[in-house]
């Protein structure tokens, strides 16, 4: 008998006790003889669902310390009625040693297990069943009389696995549908997700070489001469580029990134190209071409399944992708599983580049062209000041300065004719920026950066990131037609040297990254689950192969947790989370907290309402903690601009 028949028949059987007794035509005898067979059906189900379970999965156990009890309503006083007219009150003692002989038998704990209860789960469960039974003024009718029977010495505490399963299931909901849940979270085969894309026949090509070799110049000339295309990058700045270079090429092109729409139709009809940061590109509008540039960060960490989504997903005839040599083998292996072939053409460098023979040591040593590479913002300020208090000009770009305050700095610093001459810069400068640097120098080569557990690590850096920095000096069409590489310090020069001239460690696994559709499945069997709790159980059960790997997920959680106690359906909860923030910044928090408040409520949140929350007009900043707020204002209208122009476009009161 399956689990399902057998809770059946016990409703069926407590819903005939129930109705019985208040005709008053039920005598003790019949109800003791309800709930024995009651009883016996419902332990027969349960012990046969234990033993099937134990034989047929194979698949990883889930983490169970992921398994968040709810809370169970009591039953009406009615039933607890029952229970004591048709037996007796029962004796609160007698039931507690009952409840821990059951909970010492060995026999029980191995059903247990065999029913999905661990260790951990089997202990919570039994904490939950004994409060509830000890602790509530009335119990269910069934599960009283069987007590009843125990104490009475006309029953044996075995007898109470069925009532204490039923209530571990209802703690613990998952344990009922852990088979679909563990068939949702299955993500072996991401390439059957876009069935558009496998329904077309598509030629992928990829453009292969270091920076500064003209790979992404070659793909984008095949995308401005097709009828349609689609071109994918990591920064906004980078899509800003592409879209100005389309325009200047009599090519009209819209712009699509998270914060903004620009459509080149004046009454905003799409136009055949499109320029767009790779977390906003369509799956399933087709092009005749797509760019899919920074292939190589397909393994990134937190970012990694967007380019796994826009490879295996793009419904383009050619998918021109751009980025490191050492990208190749894995891409080649990827397309196996959608049986589509590589076509690799390989680019060299077009100007030379060299690693000097001596470190710079002072910033009395510093010429015109010099790019000074940190990567601590503390370092930025402390650099620059010292540089300028030498009686220098130099421009300044890190990465949370705003896209257009980069490109004025850039602009700065690459015009012959303006005295600054110097820049100080993160790792920023590594993509999207074309800036006539003679020499990098690095001040440090050790990066801070987030492991896959979302934790925060200080590494040196790897080789890739060292070449992709190293290769923006003597940048081809720049004032320098040659670059050079040093670092600061003369201890860190053997170091670098050691670094270039390792191989680039091949890149051997992709992002993905669970969609809401799949949540929202999850939130059906799990409908009491928090959003946060939902992405842990579904991370733990989720199945990959060894292409691919669930990027990190605690920026997403923290998110989650943020606004958990704010009414929101689902998607909208889904969406939220995924809002680009810098959850270090209070008050970028707490704006995100007032967004989804304003939202949920349906209140508009209108152009005053933002300046009195910011304090417009803003001051000019004085200090360091100034111009950190400053670029935290920045953030904050960024976010706003991310939420009302795409995902909640049309809303009223957004």
């Amino acid at each position: 008998m399956s689990l399902k028949n057998g809770a059946f028949l016990l409703c069926l059987s407590r819903l005939r006790a129930v109705s019985l007794y208040a005709a008053g035509v039920l005598h003790q005898s019949n109800m003791r003889s309800a709930a024995a067979a009651c009883r016996c059906s419902l332990g027969s189900a349960v012990i046969d669902q234990a033993r099937q379970s134990s034989s047929s999965s194979s698949a990883k156990p889930p983490d169970t310390s992921l398994f968040v009890p709810l809370q169970i309503k009591a039953p009406s006083s009615f039933e607890g009625v029952v229970g004591a007219e048709l037996t007796k009150p029962l004796d609160k003692g007698e039931v507690l040693k009952i409840l821990n002989k059951f909970y010492k038998r060995k026999e029980m704990q191995k059903l247990a297990s065999d029913s999905g209860l661990d260790a951990r789960l089997f202990h919570q469960a039994f904490i939950s069943f004994r409060k509830y039974v000890l602790e509530l003024e009335s119990i269910d009718a069934d599960l009283h009389i069987v007590l009843s029977d125990i104490c009475c010495g006309a029953g044996h505490q075995d007898d109470l696995f069925p009532y204490f399963m039923r209530h571990a299931k209802q703690i613990f909901p998952m344990l009922d549908c852990m088979d679909d849940l563990r068939k949702i979270s299955d993500l072996r085969l991401p390439a059957n997700w876009y069935p558009e894309a496998r329904a077309i026949f598509r030629k992928i090509i990829f453009h292969a070489g270091p920076t500064n070799s003209g790979k992404t110049h070659h793909a984008i000339q095949r995308f401005l001469t097709a009828k349609s295309g689609v071109y994918c990058g990591p920064l906004k700045l980078l899509a800003h580029e592409i879209f100005e270079k389309s325009s200047s090429s009599g090519v009209p092109c819209d712009l699509v990134t998270g914060e903004e729409r620009i459509f080149v139709d004046p009454e905003g009809r799409p136009s055949n190209h499109v320029a767009c940061t790779i977390e906003m590109c369509s799956v399933n509008t087709p092009y005749e071409v797509a760019v899919v540039d920074e292939i190589q960060m397909i393994k990134d960490p937190s970012r990694g399944w967007a380019w796994t989504r826009a490879l295996l997903g793009l419904c383009a005839e050619e998918i021109h992708v751009c980025g490191e040599a050492a990208a190749v083998n894995f891409i080649t292996e990827l397309m196996y599983s959608t049986g589509e072939e590589v076509e690799v053409r390989n680019y060299k460098r077009l100007t030379p580049i060299s690693i000097l023979d001596h470190a710079v040591e002072s910033l009395d040593n510093l010429h015109p062209g010099d790019c000074i590479v940190c990567f601590n913002k503390n370092d930025i300020y402390s650099l620059s000041r010292q540089i300028e208090a030498r009686g220098l000009e130099c421009a300044v770009i890190y990465g949370s300065l705003p896209p257009g305050t980069k490109l004025d700095q850039a602009k700065k610093f690459n015009d012959p004719n303006d005295s600054c001459k110097i820049l100080v810069a993160t790792d920023a400068i590594g993509m999207g920026l074309n800036l006539s640097i003679k020499r990098i120098i690095f001040n440090s080569l050790v990066k801070p950066s987030v492991n896959e557990k979302g934790e925060k690590e200080m590494d040196t850096i790897t080789t890739s990131q060292a070449l992709q920095i190293a290769g923006r000096a003597g940048r081809f069409a720049s004032s320098f037609q040659d670059g050079e590489v040093t670092t600061m310090h003369r201890d860190d020069l053997p170091v670098l040297r050691e670094i270039l001239n390792r191989p680039v460690d091949p890149v051997e696994i992709a992002g993905l990254h669970p969609t809401a559709e799949q949540i929202e499945m999850f939130a059906y069997h799990l409908p009491e689950a928090t959003l946060s709790n939902l992405i842990d159980i579904f991370v733990s059960l989720s199945q990959v192969d060894g292409l691919y790997f669930v990027c990190n997920v605690e920026d997403f959680k923290f998110l989650a947790d943020m606004i958990q106690h704010i009414p929101l359906n689902l998607r909208s909860r889904y969406v939220f989370c995924t809002a680009p923030i810098n959850k270090k910044q209070p008050f970028i928090c707490t704006s995100f907290l007032k967004f989804a408040r304003q939202f949920s409520r349906d209140e508009p949140l209108t152009f005053d309402w933002i300046c009195r929350h910011i304090g417009w007009p803003v001051a000019t900043p004085k200090n360091i903690k100034d111009l950190v707020h400053l670029e935290a204002v920045h953030d904050v209208l960024d976010l706003y601009l991310w939420l009302r122009s795409f995902h909640y476009e049309g809303i009223p009161a957004w």
